[in-house]
């Protein structure tokens, strides 16, 4: 089953997906509020983050969709973020996206190269936002992101109305500025009026964020190959481990 098949499965729904199933009972309430207390969660705790950007399938690039990042930085170098279709207290998680500086990237076997893009365009055109943070304040941030390199796998769909997380995971691109890169207007408006903030006036107040000397041309495969990455899921022989002495 390819992530670039329309209908993988018998249950897509117009509309809003919602996942099928009952309340939660009084019961699990219970042992949700009770952990919360006695259970530290530290990996969570780390999410100290959250940006809202789009993201481009890299199988079919006129699916595009709005993302809410919920970033972890495990160092300078390296972010991990839960990636959610929206910040609502009923946000579905999307995926995962990594993302690592310049240096790491280089450093990366070409093959694997492909399947990461940049985020030099992004900041500098005002899609990449951390909400409701002052732009000042987020500043040093931008500017470090503008030669960093992600890597997002979606495993949730929902655009296409999945009300499960079915299917093979979908490789997903960064914004653009050419072709098939460039994010629907509507839906940058969309966001735009959601947090009150212009799109068009964050990308002139960026202008002047340096841009990396130079972008690898591994990243962003399709701009300079015209060519998109789907995944497909099939059968194959179990690696049997050797038995107990």
């Amino acid at each position: 089953m390819a992530s670039g098949d329309k209908y993988p499965s018998p249950m897509p729904a117009s509309g809003t997906p919602v996942p099928p199933g009952e309340p939660m009972t009084v019961g699990q309430h219970i042992l949700d509020e009770g952990a919360a207390m006695v259970q530290s969660l530290k990996p969570i705790k780390q999410m100290n983050q959250h940006v809202c950007t789009f993201a481009i399938y890299a199988h079919d690039m006129s699916r595009q969709i709005e993302t809410h990042h919920y970033v972890t930085r495990l160092n300078k170098d390296f972010l991990q973020c839960a990636v959610y279709d929206s910040d609502d207290s009923t946000g579905r998680l999307l995926g995962v996206e990594y993302i690592v500086s310049d240096r790491i990237f280089d450093a990366l076997p070409p093959d694997e190269q492909k399947l990461w893009h940049s985020h030099a365009y992004e900041v500098k055109s005002g899609l990449w936002v951390n909400p409701r943070i002052p732009e000042m304040v987020a500043r040093p941030e931008l500017e470090n992101l503008a030669k960093s390199y992600g890597k997002f796998w979606c495993t949730w769909q929902i655009d296409r109305g999945d009300v499960l997380p079915v299917g093979a995971p979908a490789l997903m691109m960064s914004p653009q500025g050419v072709s098939m890169g460039t994010v629907k207007p509507e839906l940058v408006q969309k966001r735009d009026n959601k947090y009150n903030i212009s799109t068009e006036a964050l990308r002139m107040s960026r202008v002047e964020i340096d841009e990396p000397e130079w972008i690898n041309p591994q990243a962003d495969y399709w701009k300079q190959h015209g060519k998109g990455f789907a995944i497909d899921i099939h059968p194959t022989e179990l690696k049997l481990r050797a038995p107990f002495p």
